[in-house]
């Protein structure tokens, strides 16, 4: 459960003890909400002590008194305004005229609530004003990290696609200006360093595409029956060219039929991430096996290879958006380094699991178990 810091200040011991008796056991959920919402109460019998507590503490939710010894309530607002303190404010008093009302709402506060209150009262505006908070603070956070995203988008694609474009220009004009000789065959290398680069591209597009695709929650009108083994050798089939350039043996060892409930779509970007980096990352002569197994509740997928291994350094940031191992080694591997990112995404959205054992110069196998009726989790 999350815990709000909730600031009573009032001048009255009845009215702080009593918002902490009402509120010590209460505790607020909705079904968009993570968890549940508690409250810790903290209490001031002052203006002055309230704003102390507030510069030390930073409560979330403040129940403010207008009429207090010293400076008054709508005093405290204005401080917080100030101060741009992130915190709702409830104006909870009997002597709130027109006048004080107008200036709290233009200062900030968010509700007012009678005195003297009922338990009810005070619950259901402690209630409104979580749901506020929540609201309030996953936008800022969408928004933050969305922001974030979108200069990344615009940096991967400025430099992952300037560069093969650039190349592939280059050796059209190479041609044009039949710098290697008359013949087509003389340009056949220039020809098959084009079509890598553009098949390089459209690998970036394909999983900004898919990365925006990853939905927040699942479709459920979408999920239905899905049979993994057909899934798997449909992403084996897509891989297989590549994997017979880089001479890598693709075996599928199916020890349980597994069908499980699901967004063929969300099933086939797994599939399809995991059994091209077994090949990508192989080494010339490799080997990469693909596992599927069931107990009665899950389905268990292994994606095993023979490549160059993950470091223990690189593996703590593996499933971070736009992360690309980089060493000697993966110098010349094209690649978004968003593949992962989506992979646990999408396993996530199924309850599912996603594990990692590697060992460089040795191998990689990931482990995903997706439940088979991800709906009974809900």
């Amino acid at each position: 459960m999350a815990v709000l810091k909730v600031l009573v200040i009032d001048d009255e011991p009845g009215i702080r003890s009593g918002v902490t008796r009402i509120l010590r056991d209460f505790h607020v959920t909705y079904p968009f909400m993570d968890e549940d919402y508690t409250y810790e109460i903290l209490e001031a019998p002052t203006g002055e002590e309230g704003i102390s507590i507030i510069d030390n503490v930073n409560p979330d939710i403040l129940l403010l008194d207008n009429k207090l010894p010293g400076i008054q309530g709508v005093e405290v607002l204005e401080y917080i305004r100030e101060k741009k303190y992130d915190i709702a404010v409830a104006m909870i008093t009997s002597y709130a005229s027109l006048d004080v009302a107008i200036k709290a709402t233009r200062d900030g506060a968010t509700d007012f609530i009678p005195k003297p209150f009922t338990p009810q009262e005070l619950k259901s505006s402690i209630e409104n004003i979580s749901k506020q908070l929540y609201l309030k603070r996953i936008t800022h956070k969408m928004n933050k990290e969305g922001k974030k995203i979108r200069y990344q988008f615009l940096s991967v694609l400025s430099h992952e696609l300037k560069a093969p474009l650039n190349a592939i220009e280059g050796y059209l004009r190479m041609m044009q200006e039949k710098q290697a000789g008359d013949r087509i065959a003389d340009y056949a290398t220039h020809i098959d360093r084009s079509l890598q680069r553009i098949q390089s591209m459209r690998n970036l597009i394909m999983d900004l595409l898919d990365f925006t695709k990853i939905r927040l929650e699942r479709k459920d009108e979408k999920i239905q029956e899905v049979d993994l083994e057909e899934i798997a050798r449909g992403a084996m089939t897509t891989v297989q060219p590549y994997a017979i350039q880089m001479e890598v043996e693709l075996r599928l060892d199916v020890k349980k039929d597994s069908v499980i409930l699901a967004d063929p779509e969300d099933i086939e970007i797994i599939f399809n991430n995991l059994i091209s980096n077994a090949v990508k990352y192989n080494k010339v002569g490799g080997r990469a096996e693909i596992v599927i197994d069931s107990t009665e509740d899950e389905a268990v997928i292994t994606f095993s290879d023979t490549g160059i291994g993950i470091s223990d350094e690189d593996q703590k940031n593996l499933y971070k958006e736009f992360m690309r191992v980089k060493n000697e080694r993966t110098r010349n591997i094209s690649g978004s380094g968003l593949g992962l990112s989506i992979v646990r995404k999408v396993i996530e959205l199924y309850y599912g699991t996603i594990q990692l054992e590697s060992k460089t110069d040795v191998g990689s196998v990931f482990t995903v178990r997706l439940p088979k009726n991800p709906r009974t989790l809900n």
